[in-house]
């Protein structure tokens, strides 16, 4: 029996290391040549998953089905959100022979009834784990408050809210990301410069994200007292009349021309740029935030100054790993996960987009 569970375990291992069968069964039997570069994946393997054989047997021998859920926005290919959805799909083949299962849950991210009918479903029939996109903070503590009722663990991916009770958060810090933000963009401004913040109407409460990048934003300004010297000039887009945005921020620039400055908190910041491309405005340093192909041709172009970016996929991928350490192996896993908040402009674009660890 312990060799079955060996040569099922080798396989694992083979494949989360990204070396052969043959390069694992070398490293466990310390026997024959062993690169540098794929021991070191074979034993940071091991050593994430204190491996050995038992630990396996009795997962395997239970028999028990991990039925997990990923509640994420809806989204389409290229966007933000399928990108988190990648790095779930990277872990599915990874953990399914643990008896392991993800599941897909989609909601409207600027409709809070959409959300509160998909929470509905997800507590008719409860899964073992659920890893949440909280956009809907209040809405959001609602459902994982039952959860926590049921006793099923959930992890935070892309924001966090620090009073539920979450197993694991993996992404930016918010609020610092927020922060760094305003520093990059009120480079170069003068005193009754103006700064247009925008964001996109939604049928509820503000994001929980988009919100913490707000206070953070401000945090800045404040402690550096530029509140008074640099005016705010606040509005919201629609996410679906294209044509009514463009003449909103129109009227806002006729109206404003100090205005040197504009940012979103959300990763749609192409839509402003595109907007300010076809109205010729040249001479607004604009930031935004992640790494969608349109934002990154606008990056390029020169019209976004500069993108802040999180590795969403790695969010939702290393978020995935955790909870199957802990549910499966009864492994202690850190709770709170900071990403790097990377800084990109049109110069490291390039090296940062092709660079392959």
């Amino acid at each position: 029996m312990k060799n079955d569970n060996s040569n099922l375990r080798i396989k694992d291992i083979a494949r989360m290391a990204g070396v052969s069968e043959g390069t694992v069964d070398r490293v466990l039997h310390k026997r024959g040549d062993v690169s540098i570069k794929s021991l070191e994946a074979v034993t940071k393997v091991l050593d994430e998953f204190n491996y050995t054989p038992n630990i396996l047997a009795r997962s395997l021998a239970s028999k028990k089905i991990f039925r997990f859920i990923y509640l994420i926005p809806q989204n389409q290919p290229g966007d933000y959100w399928s990108t988190v959805e990648k790095g779930f799909e990277m872990a599915m083949p990874e953990f399914a022979g643990y008896n392991v299962s993800f599941e897909k849950a989609c909601f409207d991210q600027f409709d809070v009834n959409s959300f509160n009918d998909v929470a509905d479903k997800l507590l008719q029939n409860l899964p073992d784990a659920v890893f949440i996109a909280p956009i809907f903070k209040d809405e959001t503590l609602l459902l994982t408050n039952q959860l926590s009722e049921f006793g099923v663990q959930f992890s935070f991916i892309d924001s966090m809210i620090e009073e539920a009770d979450f197993l694991t958060y993996y992404g930016q810090n918010s609020t610092l990301s927020g922060y760094i933000a305003a520093k990059f963009l009120v480079e170069q401004l003068n005193t009754n410069d103006s700064i247009l913040v925008i964001r996109t109407k939604r049928k509820g409460s503000v994001s929980n994200q988009t919100r913490n990048r707000y206070d953070g934003f401000m945090n800045y300004l404040k402690e550096n007292d530029l509140v008074s010297k640099l005016q705010l000039i606040e509005a919201e887009l629609l996410d679906d009349n294209e044509a009514s945005n463009k003449e909103l921020l129109r009227n806002l620039f006729n109206q404003n021309p100090n205005l040197r400055a504009a940012i979103t908190f959300n990763s749609k910041v192409f839509r402003l740029a595109r907007k300010f491309e076809a109205l010729e405005i040249n001479n607004v340093r604009l930031i935004g935030y992640d790494l969608l192909d349109e934002n990154i041709a606008f990056l390029k172009k020169g019209v976004i100054s500069l993108l802040l970016a999180q590795r969403p996929e790695k969010q939702s991928y290393l978020s995935a790993k955790d909870m199957c350490k802990k549910l499966i192996f009864n492994q202690e896993v850190n709770k709170i996960n900071y990403m790097p908040i990377d800084i990109l402009i049109k110069e490291n674009i390039e090296a940062f987009m092709h660079f392959s660890e």
